[in-house]
């Protein structure tokens, strides 16, 4: 059942582009869990063909935004209001819009999340930035994610209807160490920290600890 979805997605895409612009955007589309795999998981073109540049597929990825099968994350270099002010719309992250998606395209049998299928930890963290992306924007967030000189990065930065700054970090299990979120915190001074992982509520040294089922109260 997995496979006919992703398989009824790819139809779709025929019926509303040409051709030409119809085998890009499925290359583009195939190329997400590829993107979200890598330690570093800004969006490379060369990612979805050897040699890819974005003035080929640029139109393609448009395609996946303005559709919302693919969610943009753009950078931000500071976490001060307005966040807008502060993006680069030249580095950002592709998330799939419903993470279903992405389990059904790493093809994950079922009983790799019952039991302790060690290779699973490879893709953890990607399935769990895919999920909490796509509660953020569900609760009326638009998600950036900030970068420090390529030296700290925080998974999501988002800011709420008073104009607060907060950061996201995101984690997979129980170990949540974070030393960007540390510098983050330090440089900017977030009245709100959160830090979503497999831990559950919980107060701590000014972070506030939500576990991952609970992402949506944010």
């Amino acid at each position: 059942m997995e496979t006919n979805i992703i398989t009824n997605y790819i139809a779709d895409m025929g019926k509303y582009s040409t051709p030409a612009l119809t085998s890009k955007t499925i290359a583009t589309f195939q190329s997400i869990p590829s993107q979200l795999a890598k330690e570093n998981h800004k969006f490379q073109f060369k990612i979805i063909k050897s040699g890819a540049r974005a003035k080929d597929y640029q139109e393609s990825l448009d395609w996946l935004f303005n559709s919302d099968i693919v969610r943009k994350c753009t950078m931000v270099s500071a976490g001060n209001f307005p966040l807008t002010a502060f993006a680069n719309p030249t580095f950002y992250k592709a998330y799939l819009s419903d993470v279903g998606l992405l389990e059904a395209q790493y093809q994950i049998p079922e009983a790799a999340y019952l039991s302790s299928f060690s290779a699973f930890d490879n893709i953890k963290g990607s399935l769990a930035e895919n999920y909490v992306m796509n509660a953020l924007t569900s609760s009326g967030y638009e998600p950036f994610y900030w970068e420090s000189e390529g030296k700290a990065e925080v998974d999501f930065v988002i800011q709420d209807k008073r104009g607060n700054i907060v950061p996201v970090e995101v984690k997979s299990s129980e170990n949540v160490k974070a030393k960007s979120l540390k510098v983050f915190c330090e440089r900017y001074h977030p009245a709100t920290i959160y830090r979503i992982s497999a831990k559950n509520f919980g107060f701590e040294t000014g972070i506030k600890s939500v576990p991952l089922y609970a992402a949506f109260c944010i």
